[in-house]
């Protein structure tokens, strides 16, 4: 057997029995064997991995290959709307064309239609009328791969007019229709019905309809509009219906005592109000409702 100091010689040919005890303990050094070569990696009992595949869009499916954790997160990314998430927001309030900013791959488009006019309301010197509410536009919402797309047009639903103060009371017009190329739109909101004076306590003109929304992942109808009531000189005015971004034009109890316009919509898409007139020979305008609105969030 060899001695202490001579283990660092080679131990070929030497014999003997008994234990080696050195005085240190010894350091191992991890050798190094540069990239390994061969056909197939086992690990554990049943799996055999014969290979690595990048396929971002993973859509190579096997048991034996390994995907590289580049593609893995490419594939992750394109799932939920990119790595950067949301990018950038373009509003429109008008017709126009929308443009693919560089790196967008995904939106999330909302539309809205126009709102209905209020319809408007003719009476008497002794006899009272409330036209109807116009109603709010539809909505639609839905979520696009555009990785193939340069641009789509838009189109913004109109505004409805008010129904005009002329004799037997005049019904307001309907909002019109916005659209995201042919992917999704929704309707406006019909007019608002017009109410000619009627004596004792009348109930107004009927309220317009909300408009349709389609082809969206959600597609949804706007309010429909209000009626409202009336008594001699007083009058409950009617609401415009409701839209996806908020109410449509107010309604109230108030002396009339002449004749009051209906209230505009504010809101995007909302309806108008109908108007009220009482003890006056002068006919009241129903409100105008409000156009429409294309919203088209980016994601990369």
């Amino acid at each position: 057997m060899s001695t202490r100091n001579q283990i660092d010689s080679p131990l070929t040919g030497n014999t003997g029995t008994g234990n080696f005890v050195g005085a240190n303990t010894p350091t191992l050094i991890t050798p190094v064997i540069g990239a390994a070569t061969g056909t197939s990696l086992n690990l554990g009992a049943s799996t055999t991995i014969t290979g690595m595949i990048d396929d971002d869009a993973m859509t190579t499916t096997s048991s034996s290959l390994a995907a590289s954790s580049e593609s893995i997160k490419a594939y992750v990314d394109a799932q939920i709307g990119g790595s950067g998430g949301l990018q950038s927001i373009q509003t429109f309030t008008v017709n126009g064309t929308w443009t693919k900013p560089s790196g967008i791959n995904f939106v999330l488009v909302q539309v809205v239609g126009g709102g209905g006019g209020g319809g408007s309301a003719v009476g008497t010197t002794s006899k009272s009328a409330v036209g109807g509410g116009g109603g709010g536009g539809g909505f639609s919402q839905e979520y696009i791969d555009v990785t193939g797309t340069a641009s789509e047009t838009v189109t913004v639903g109109a505004a409805g007019a008010g129904g005009p103060d002329i004799g037997g009371g005049g019904t307001g017009t309907s909002g019109g229709t916005s659209s995201f190329g042919s992917f999704c739109s929704a309707t406006g909101g019909t007019g608002g019905a017009g109410k000619t004076a009627e004596s004792g306590i009348t109930i107004g003109a009927g309220g317009g309809e909300g408009g349709v929304g389609s082809g969206g992942d959600i597609n949804s109808v706007g309010g429909s509009g209000g009626f409202g009531m009336s008594y001699g000189s007083t009058a409950m005015t009617a609401w415009g219906g409701v839209s996806y971004f908020g109410g449509g034009g107010r309604g109230c109890w108030r002396l009339v005592n002449g004749n009051t316009a209906g209230a505009a919509a504010v809101t995007k898409g909302g309806g108008g109000g109908g108007a009220a007139q009482g003890n006056s020979a002068t006919g009241g305008a129903g409100g105008a409702g409000a156009a429409g609105i294309v919203v088209v969030y980016e994601f990369s």
